[in-house]
């Protein structure tokens, strides 16, 4: 059972019903994740926004959702498991694409260094060092995109944690944690 309210777009004050009618707009439906988030409408105009602009980024939508499921895994959110899987998969990832992401693997070596310095930031607390932004170089990545697979691992830090700590009812088709399988 959810831990906060999750509010329903046609009861409420205006203010929310704007932002999550943008977010119906987008998904067709208003995810349980951003129904909890909307008892703060800072909170969630800061969520919705980092999406949007995150949805513009120099990486592909594929290497965000494989990050965004690589970072879920490791932090057992198996709400953003479930939701990210799916957008992966509107993305273009293939299903063992997204298997393996979600355990921080790749066969594309760019992908794989992407995903390791992901994983990295949420072991070490981004605690990384000049080696390690130096490999995602030697891959090719610029640094806009470098910024950008920090940005994605913070969001989804967020999101992992608001689904984790509220425990929202996952409304996506489940996905099996790692550890779970």
């Amino acid at each position: 059972m959810n831990r906060i309210p999750l509010i329903d777009r046609a009861n409420t004050t205006a203010e929310r019903k704007a932002l999550l009618d943008a977010v119906h707009g987008a998904f067709g439906t208003v995810p349980n994740m951003f129904r909890a988030v909307a008892n703060s409408p800072a909170a969630l105009s800061s969520m919705w926004s980092a999406f949007g602009a995150l949805g513009g980024s120099v990486i592909p939508a594929k290497l965000g959702e494989q990050i965004a499921v690589a970072v879920a895994d490791r932090n057992a959110c198996e709400y953003c498991l479930a939701a990210h899987t799916a957008l992966g998969r509107k993305a273009g990832a293939s299903a063992e694409e997204m298997r393996h992401a979600q355990a921080g693997e790749s066969a594309d070596p760019k992908t794989q260094e992407a995903l390791r310095f992901a994983l990295k930031l949420v072991n070490e607390r981004g605690q990384v060092g000049g080696a390690d932004v130096q490999a995602l170089r030697a891959v090719g990545f610029g640094d806009a995109e470098i910024t950008e697979i920090l940005a994605h691992v913070a969001l989804n830090l967020f999101t992992n944690y608001v689904n984790i700590a509220f425990a929202v009812p996952v409304d996506f088709p489940a996905v099996k944690l790692r550890r779970a399988a």
